[in-house]
């Protein structure tokens, strides 16, 4: 079974708190599905062309019907002209959301949770609080953890700690509600308080 690493208020090894065993046995096609379903949330969906009706232009017939010895011709804003509009193109109005029902969203979550234990890269602390409101009284708790990048995941966040947190660019802090697989993955390390892994697992 994997073991998430305990850590005291100045974020130094204090013991290990064990994960699930049912953890273990989740598949990770649950992880596939959400981070896949999240990325397709975000989109920007800005991509749109015009069809031949919405190009400015091309009223006037370019030529005459017969006479001439081509190809007939009734607008100068046809597909094939250059200049002309778009066939079948992509518009703005796609919906690129996909259904993840609640039951796969929180296996997503457990799995992810459970891949970072097995690399000691999830850390429990009591409480995150940085009282200073000082960027760099964050960035010595983050430096003694070893790790490139973190994602912090608080109760609730509060001024001082938010202020503390916000211009470190190696570090990302959420509250409870905003945890998800994608964002547990997205980081090398996770730093959770105590309070919402032990409510995770009791869900579980």
């Amino acid at each position: 079974m994997s073991s998430a690493i305990v850590l005291n208020e100045k974020f130094e090894n204090a013991g290990e708190l064990t994960l699930p065993e049912n953890y273990e046995n989740i598949s990770s096609h649950n992880l596939y599905i959400y981070v896949k379903s999240y990325l397709a949330s975000i989109r920007a969906n800005t991509a749109s062309t015009k069809t031949r009706a919405q190009v400015s232009g091309g009223g006037r017939k370019p030529w005459a019907q017969k006479g001439k010895g081509g190809a007939r011709a009734g607008s100068t804003r046809s597909p094939i002209w250059v200049g002309g509009g778009v066939t079948f193109g992509p518009k703005s109005n796609r919906n690129y959301n996909q259904k993840v029902n609640k039951k796969q969203k929180k296996l997503a979550l457990q799995y992810a949770l459970n891949e970072k234990a097995a690399k000691d890269a999830l850390f429990v602390v009591d409480s995150i609080s940085i009282e200073s409101g000082k960027a760099k009284d964050a960035a010595a708790l983050i430096k003694t953890l070893g790790a490139r990048d973190a994602l912090i995941v608080k109760e609730l966040v509060d001024e001082k700690t938010f202020l503390a947190f916000r211009n470190l660019k190696n570090c990302y802090l959420i509250e409870a509600n905003e945890l998800n697989a994608y964002l547990t993955t997205a980081y090398y390390t996770v730093v959770i308080e105590k309070s919402i892994l032990e409510s995770i697992t009791k869900e579980g």
